[in-house]
């Protein structure tokens, strides 16, 4: 790892060093303990720490932080900055003194009571109730801590504050659909609300600092422990953000960010958040990502940023195409591929060298060589998740624990796809059916008939086409296609790296006897081995594949996600855990955990 000393990030791995680490994704939503009221909260974040240090996790890493909007979606928040106040500890504030707020708590307790299988966002306006009532109690206690804090973020809460009370007043709706003179931000006007609206707005700022005291706190505490908390950096925001209504020069709102079209997604992606004006924001020094990594310092040891091909090409769509369309008819920006690479450096530049948080990036997708050759020179760890990390040109076959790059974060599933369970059995050798028959009428093939011809429908479920055993040849699929075979390459390759691909995983995790279509504990214990025992710097997995070491979860694999990319759902950002923090503690998974963990490179 001494390679590492040698890159642009030499100082922050010389500060969080070089032995390889091992840990968690928890998304803060999804846990609940005895003490929190609905929702996990930092308190639970202690639990949490704990729970690592038992388990030998060494890394706690949470999705956004930051306050949602009416899709919950942490990526697509109404801040960069603020944090979800629903994430406040009404126990540590009634700790305080406030006795008188215990029955508060109770009912919250019984009415979103954590036993559901998903969480219920009516937790946010009910405990947001009960801290507006504690805010008289608590916001004259330290005055001048509460002072310091506004104006050490005055960057960003006085907006922020403003925005959040206007919506209110709005009836909830976006700001460009408010009066004229609080969408284009009169000052008049927005003096006289600021006068009007005054306890409103201290109200916001106060939840804001009590979040902020409480995290940092939780952070300490990890470092106590040697847990490092790994944040998450949404590269986009919501349209209707505070940041985009306080800085709309910083932002092309004539276009939504997605994804193009690609063997998961037949559409691509519309995400609706809109893409930046980097020269408005680098004309301004980059003081709004600057001013982004200072706040999560106060956080984070690493912080992952999302989506970090963005910074080099983005896929633009105007906003005004048809929705239905989703990532169908995008272009990426910059549109001259020649100036991607020094577009996404100048970018990682500044961040790098304005946060002493280890930068790690999600490295995703169709990937232009720029982007990791960047992240080499920068010494930014990748991701290698294991169902994607393959030899997709020549061998088609899924790469070997010391084949994986040590500038990485190993793992066996993210927040944006199924569990690995439900992988195995229900995407493993299969193809995206939406995406091959676009193709197929691309071509003029009839998808209806070859359909019958090349997959077994008993093996093919939520879109998911499951290749028949006797489609075992090129030759085989181009005659059943009934089209030239150089005129089918993106059929082969979609072919050769899907056909078999479970008995050839089976192999690769040398596992005994005939393979077996359903995953179990044997399986899953299996591909943790391989994924522990891999290159990687990390390897960080979720909550919810490290509880498939065990029999916790009960019904379909399937369903136990934390988003399906390109849909809106009640059943997206709230999976609720099966266990208490309390009863994880005592459960054998844990020892199990730590002795594959210990028996791995940790």
């Amino acid at each position: 790892m001494e390679e590492l000393y040698k890159t642009l990030s030499k100082d922050k791995w010389k500060k969080i060093g070089t032995r390889p680490r091992a840990g968690v994704l928890v998304p803060l939503f999804s846990v609940h303990s005895k003490s929190s009221s609905g929702i996990g909260d930092f308190n639970d974040l202690k639990l949490l720490i704990d729970w690592c240090e038992k388990t030998c996790n060494s890394v706690l890493q949470l999705l956004p932080m930051n306050e949602v909007g009416v899709t919950f979606c942490p990526y697509d928040a109404i801040s960069s900055f603020a944090l979800e106040p629903a994430y406040i500890s009404l126990t540590a504030l009634a700790g305080e003194g406030v006795k008188s707020f215990k029955s508060d708590m109770a009912y919250l307790k019984k009415k979103f009571h954590p036993g559901k299988s998903h969480l219920d966002y009516g937790i946010r306006e009910a405990k947001n109730r009960v801290l507006q009532d504690l805010c008289v109690y608590k916001k004259n206690q330290d005055q001048d801590g509460f002072k310091k804090f506004i104006k050490e973020n005055s960057y960003w809460i006085d907006d922020f504050a403003i925005f959040k009370v206007l919506k209110y007043f709005h009836g909830g709706r976006p700001w460009y659909e408010w009066e004229a003179v609080y969408k284009d931000r009169d000052p008049a006007a927005l003096k006289n609300f600021q006068k009007e609206h005054s306890e409103e707005i201290d109200f916001e700022k106060w939840a804001q600092w009590t979040a902020y005291l409480q995290f940092k706190e939780a952070k300490r505490y990890a470092g106590s422990k040697g847990v490092k908390i790994c944040g998450d950096l949404p590269i986009l925001i919501s349209r209707d953000s505070a940041d985009v209504w306080a800085h709309p020069e910083f932002f092309r709102l004539e276009f939504a960010a997605g994804a193009p079209p690609d063997m998961y997604c037949a559409k691509g992606q519309r995400w609706g958040t809109p893409t930046y004006e980097w020269d408005n924001i680098a004309e301004d020094n980059f003081r709004y990502l600057k001013a982004k990594l200072k706040f999560a310092e106060n956080f984070y040891d690493i912080l992952r940023v999302d989506h970090v091909v963005g910074l080099f090409r983005i896929w633009s769509i105007l906003e005004s195409d048809a929705p239905e369309n989703e990532g169908l008819n995008g272009s990426f920006d910059p549109k001259d591929e020649s100036v991607w690479k020094e577009h996404g450096r100048r970018i990682l530049e500044v961040m790098n060298g304005s946060t002493g948080m280890l930068l790690s990036a999600e490295d995703l997708g169709v990937i232009p060589r720029a982007c990791p050759e960047t992240l080499k020179e920068f010494g930014i760890p990748g991701n290698d998740v294991q169902r994607w990390t393959k030899d997709w040109k020549v061998l088609h076959d899924f790469l070997g624990p010391d084949k994986y790059r040590t500038l990485s974060v190993s793992m066996l599933s993210t927040h944006d796809t199924t569990n690995w369970p439900a992988w195995w059995e229900y995407e493993a050798g299969t193809v995206d059916g939406a995406l091959f028959i676009r193709k197929c009428v691309d071509r003029g093939i009839n998808y209806r008939n070859v359909i019958q011809r090349l997959f077994d429908p008993s093996r093919s479920k939520h879109g998911r086409l499951r290749w028949l055993e006797e489609i075992d040849s090129v030759d085989v699929l181009v005659s059943v296609l009934g089209k030239r075979e150089e005129e089918l390459k993106d059929f082969i390759e979609m072919y050769e790296n899907s056909y078999r691909e479970k008995e050839k995983l089976w192999e690769s995790l040398l596992l005994k006897g005939p393979m077996r279509e359903t995953s179990d504990e044997d399986i899953v214990t299996a591909v943790f081995s391989f994924t522990l025992k891999t290159g990687s710097i990390f390897c960080i997995n979720t909550l919810i594949d490290y509880f498939y070491l065990a029999d916790i979860w009960k019904g379909d694999t399937y369903q136990h996600r934390i988003n399906r990319p390109g849909t809106i759902s009640k059943a997206n950002w709230s999976l609720v855990m099966p266990l208490s923090l309390e009863e994880l503690s005592k459960h054998k998974v844990s020892n199990k955990i730590k002795s594959m963990i210990k028996a791995a490179r940790f």
